[in-house]
């Protein structure tokens, strides 16, 4: 019988961290003889490489969920590429490196529907990575993340790691930074929502509203994760998504229906957009997780609006 796994899990305490350990804690994911270590950047800065030994040193992961990330909304992209690129860069390898070198069985990262190319043929899928530069508000990042895939397929063909990684499309959920400078789309509208609503002010919206978005609520992604985890064996990366696509007006509607927000809404053109539309295919998902439900993206949003109101004052803002 296989020896009991040691999880490690990097950026434990950020939005999809938690919600993996809410999977695996609360929902019966552990099983039994297994140790699951959710590391925060208290624990370690991963864009450093002897702190990143000292952990892995420290922990001895037979597996390794990698989620930690330098991460923000878009116009902290705009602002920041070179940092975003040159963090991620680190993180990444002084992970995967360290993982090689410590003999561990697998990882499962984490990339980001971003990375797929600016112009290209929709529905997107898995093999369309590096058909091209990605969308030039976040190339950094972009970059950064496409280049865990580059590592993983190395990492097989030299050394015969399973190391493979996973494409959530625009993920939200408790936990997540609600901060409505750096926050995603999502978790930006709700903090903004509860603020307007509390001080009898209209909510502005970035942009028009009119572009497309994939939603996926995080406990599913963590579901989803940990299946990978035990299950996926391919190198090549999965992309988990739902295959539905819901405007940013939408959404906003949703939140404002969640929160009992009565006041005036207000879209300020002037601010970009970002891309219009990046709908991907879950079809390798389906093939694999016929079964797999998706929380209703409306449930979901009253949740995630429940959660940020009850944990307002501990939550990231």
């Amino acid at each position: 019988m296989a020896a009991p796994m040691r999880v490690l899990v990097t950026g434990g305490s950020g939005m999809m961290g938690k919600a993996v350990e809410h999977v695996v804690l609360k929902e019966g994911g552990k099983l039994e003889g297994e140790e699951w270590v959710f590391l925060s950047s208290k624990d370690a800065d991963l864009t450093d490489l002897d702190q990143t030994k000292a952990v892995f040193e420290r922990y001895r992961p037979t597996h390794v969920i990698h989620l930690a990330a330098k991460v923000g909304g878009i116009y902290l992209h705009m602002r920041e590429n070179l940092h975003f690129l040159r963090d991620n860069l680190k993180i990444n390898d002084n992970v995967l490196e360290t993982a090689h070198q410590t003999g561990v069985t697998k990882v499962v990262s984490c990339l980001s529907s971003c990375i797929f190319p600016d112009k290209t043929t929709y529905p997107i899928d898995e093999t369309m990575i590096h058909n091209g530069p990605p969308h030039s508000t976040n190339y950094g990042y972009s970059h950064a993340k496409r280049m865990i895939d580059v590592q993983n397929k190395a990492y097989f063909e030299q050394y015969g790691r399973r190391y493979t990684a996973v494409i959530p499309t625009n993920v939200f959920g408790p936990y997540d930074n609600f901060n409505t400078e750096t926050a995603h789309v999502m978790s930006a509208l709700i903090n903004k929502t509860y603020k307007a609503k509390k001080e009898g002010t209209p909510v502005t919206v970035c942009g028009s509203g009119a572009p497309m978005r994939q939603f996926v609520y995080s406990l599913d992604l963590g579901r989803l994760i940990v299946w990978v985890l035990r299950e996926y064996d391919e190198i090549s990366p999965i992309i988990l998504s739902v295959n539905e696509e819901v405007s940013i007006k939408d959404a906003l509607h949703m939140i404002v229906e969640s929160l009992g927000f009565e006041g005036e809404i207000r879209y300020d053109t002037s601010l970009t957009d970002g891309q219009l539309k990046k709908p991907t295919t879950n079809a390798k998902l389906r093939r694999y997780r016929p079964d797999f439900t998706f929380t209703p993206l409306r449930e979901a949003i009253q949740m995630t609006c429940d959660w940020f109101a009850a944990n307002y004052d501990s939550a990231r803002t």
